[in-house]
């Protein structure tokens, strides 16, 4: 996002704490080749100068994601409310993921979406001619998934009037607080229907510093395995504990996890907090289905915990 919203700005974005593995990697390349210049200095530093809102050039050839769906979903939002054309690959496990909870909303607003049909289900390679301009959208997430509502506010940046995403269910949030901090015109309302999200279109983007906090999904294995391994006693710092990202850390506590929260502070618009994580007894729990999308992409590793806890452990709502 960080890049993203840095290539939309006007002047250089710098970043730090960059989690630089190939999903980043990808994101930054594709910026590149739709016209932001991209660097990155010797101690790790990374420096964006933007093309502005509405600024992205055709890129020459096709966008490879790799495996990386994040980065496929919020860039065709990009794409979508832009005067070009833009073709996305994948390796083969992205080429099999679903594409048409973002392709449905994108084609509301004016894009042209040509993707590779498969047996009930749209997907990888996919080619998108934004729409200029573009149609602004109050839509509600039939599936719970902050992708999809990230791709639709990006496309409503570009986009003439105001673009709404409903949320019945809530989902990370850090779009809506990045593209806060990067200047545009953003409200969320929470009403009886759920979140009420809304940026204001043509917005412009002015260049940030930032410092990107510690991923939690890559926090939560060697906070497993501290509490699994007998005689460990760490600290993982500078992690997110966003409210929307980090349900893990509470049903682990759930569980009778020693985790306690030190230096709670705010990053760029982000909480985090140092892990102080010591080996304990787990005890299976009935893990509730309303905490889902706060650790979707955790459940695996919660799946270790559980085979160590003492008991049952259950867990719904993953749909």
């Amino acid at each position: 996002r960080s890049l993203m919203l840095g290539a939309l700005a006007v002047g250089e974005t710098r970043i730090t704490g960059l989690l630089e593995g190939e999903d980043v990697l990808a994101t930054a390349a594709a910026m590149r080749a739709m016209g932001a210049q991209i660097s990155r200095s010797d101690d790790g530093e990374w420096r964006v100068c933007g093309v502005g809102v509405g600024g992205l050039l055709q890129p020459q050839g096709a966008l490879d994601m790799g495996n990386s769906g994040t980065s496929t979903r919020l860039l065709m939002g990009l794409v979508a409310s832009h005067p070009i054309t833009a073709t996305f690959t994948g390796d083969a496990s992205l080429s099999g993921r679903p594409m048409g909870r973002v392709i449905t909303p994108l084609s509301l607003m004016g894009a042209t979406i040509a993707a590779t049909p498969g047996p009930g289900r749209q997907t990888l390679p996919l080619t998108i001619t934004g729409a200029w301009p573009a149609i602004p959208l109050r839509y509600t997430l039939p599936v719970a998934s902050a992708q999809v509502k990230s791709a639709i506010l990006l496309a409503g940046l570009n986009t003439p009037g105001e673009t709404t995403v409903i949320e019945p269910i809530p989902t990370r949030d850090h779009s809506e607080r990045m593209l806060t901090g990067f200047g545009a015109a953003l409200s969320v309302v929470q009403a009886p229907e759920g979140r009420i999200i809304t940026v204001r279109g043509e917005a412009e983007l002015k260049p940030q510093t930032i410092v990107v906090p510690g991923d939690p999904s890559s926090a939560a294995f060697p906070m497993v395995a501290a509490l699994i391994v007998p005689g460990s006693d760490i600290v993982i710092r500078n992690v997110g504990i966003n409210p929307t990202r980090a349900g893990l850390i509470s049903v682990l506590q759930a569980m009778g996890g020693d985790i306690t929260l030190l230096n709670e502070r705010t990053v760029g618009g982000e909480p985090v907090a140092d892990l102080h994580v010591r080996h304990s007894a787990l005890t299976g729990i009935e893990v509730p289905p309303d905490g889902a999308p706060s650790m979707i992409d955790e459940y695996p590793i919660l799946f270790v915990a559980a085979a160590f806890a003492r008991g049952r452990t259950v867990m719904r709502g993953l749909e």
